[in-house]
């Protein structure tokens, strides 16, 4: 029998929809897989194994009725824990959340629900989104299936863990400066950041407010447009939702023709640094476009050596703003300090803060509150504003001229667990090629582009589109994704190792 945790989304739903499985069986078959390997990845906070049964039960009622189902109704999905999902705990990672269950879904959440998706749990990520490699989560590092003694990305290492180690199908994740696309590169699997305000941010627990974007997480490219479609859409709940379409991203990723598309590659974010694997398998990449058809330039986008400096000056000041309601007093972990008998409130705040807060939460916020403090506001916050205005117009230039962009998406692949855990610096460099695209708000998707010489581990490749062109992500990225699995002769992920009981 076919091991149904290997088939991709639209496989499972062409075989729901056929009758060939029951959506009972697909998902009792993810969460038999979790129970099998999850204690090796730690991909999951929560397992929710009792609800995403009765989630597809009531599916297999509503389609042995002859019910009018959407078309991933009974595929399973994993919900990134950033993600308020009513009755089931919601941390964002951190100590001071804690057993939150909220009374509330995320829309994104609630249309997962409405299209009949069982979700199979929360899964893991850095505290608040806060890092590169799931390292920061207050409940223990996830572990890249590829190398278990390596990280899978970050902040929704928990994400892509799930999907690279067949846990889940489909996962959600958000991204404020990568953190889908960056662990979609280390762990050969497919994000996509849509535009901003292209999938509603209600119910997504704030990082940074003009960064934060939710989006699809899966396997292949089709997958994540199947996803996209469901998550997108205009929410009056958000008031930074754009009342537009959906941009028809599964019509893209079913054709994936890219003859006649103006390919540009961005000169700042291809050449040092880079580690020669990562380069060596874009540089194939590309060339497999232009066999394809598609004519490849190269564009300057002088303003991105800046990105890095502003994007750690304009994120910490949000979340210094953003993570101030978590007080004691309003939300949060209360915790009463030693030794004072009757404390005041900025007491208990400090201790709760202090006890709930992770080192890499606290070093954010300290920088944020200094950025936008009286004297300092102009030469960090604002400035680091005006840069972000340079590279949305190098961005606006460079779209005049190419219909996509083409970067590596992380500078190398996935770094042993604890490498880095003690010089932020290095990890913030990271995402040096994903956080333009925040800064910008335009969309942009992550996909394998082959095994690094070096280490045997994925690289990834990022395309890059003007605002509300989220199609053209799709198309290219399908046409590449379907060269590169005829040049490998079947999905990365087929070569990746098998994960055992005793450690794979």
């Amino acid at each position: 029998m076919t091991d149904l945790t290997r088939l991709t989304a639209a496989e499972l739903s062409a075989r729901l929809r056929a009758g060939d499985v029951s959506a009972v069986e697909v998902t009792q078959a993810h969460l038999d897989r979790t129970a099998a390997v999850d204690e090796l990845v730690h991909a999951y906070l929560h397992v929710a194994g009792e609800s995403a049964l009765a989630t597809a039960r009531e599916v297999d009622e509503r389609r042995a009725k002859g019910e009018d189902l959407h078309v991933l109704a009974g595929v399973p999905i994993a919900v990134k824990d950033v993600m308020a999902t009513r009755g089931l705990p919601t941390t964002a990672g951190s100590r001071m959340l804690e057993g939150w269950v909220p009374p509330y879904d995320a829309t994104c959440v609630r249309h997962l629900k409405d299209a009949g998706m069982p979700i199979l749990g929360k899964v893991n990520m850095d505290e608040f989104a806060m890092g590169s490699s799931t390292e920061h989560s207050a409940y223990g590092a996830t572990h890249n299936p590829w190398d278990l003694t390596r990280i899978p990305g970050g902040s929704g290492g928990g994400s892509s863990a799930a999907l690279a180690s067949f846990q889940a199908p489909l996962a959600t994740g958000t991204d404020t400066g990568g953190s889908i696309r960056q662990p979609a590169a280390v762990t050969a699997t497919v994000g996509v950041k849509p535009t901003y305000g292209g999938v509603s941010r209600y119910g997504l627990i704030a990082l940074a407010s003009s960064l934060d974007q939710g989006g699809p997480c899966a396997r292949t490219v089709l997958d994540t447009a199947l996803l996209h479609e469901v998550m997108g859409g205009h929410d009056p709940l958000d008031s930074t939702s754009i009342d537009a379409p959906v941009p028809p991203v599964v019509e893209a990723a079913r054709r994936g023709d890219v003859r006649g598309m103006k390919v540009g590659l961005i000169t700042e974010l291809t050449g040092e640094g880079f580690q020669p694997g990562v380069r060596a398998r874009f540089e194939e990449a590309v060339e497999l476009l232009t066999q394809a058809g598609a004519e490849v330039v190269e564009v300057s986008c002088p303003s991105f050596e800046h990105a890095l400096a502003a994007y750690y000056l304009i994120l910490p000041s949000e979340a210094s703003s953003n993570l101030a309601r978590f007080d004691a007093m309003r939300y949060g972990l209360r915790v009463a300090p030693q030794g004072i008998d009757a404390p005041s409130a900025e007491q208990v705040m400090a201790a709760s803060r202090d006890a709930g807060f992770g080192d890499e939460v606290k070093r954010r916020i300290i920088i944020g509150t200094y950025a936008l403090s009286s004297g300092y506001y102009d030469a960090y916050y604002g400035s680091a504003q005006k840069v972000r205005r340079l590279i949305a117009n190098d961005f606006q230039t460079a779209f005049e001229h190419v219909d996509v962009l083409l970067s590596p998406t992380a500078p190398t692949t996935a770094f042993p667990l604890g490498e880095k855990l003690d010089d932020p610096m290095a990890m913030y460099l990271n995402d040096i090629a994903t956080i333009p695209a925040n800064l910008a708000g335009i969309p942009g998707m992550s996909l394998p582009s082959g095994l690094a010489d070096e280490d045997g581990l994925p690289a990834g490749i990022q395309i890059l589109a003007p605002a509300m062109k989220d199609e053209r992500l799709y198309t290219v990225g399908a046409a590449l994704e379907r060269a590169l699995t005829d040049r490998w002769g079947g999905p990365l992920l087929d070569r990746a190792p098998e994960l055992t009981a005793h450690g794979g």
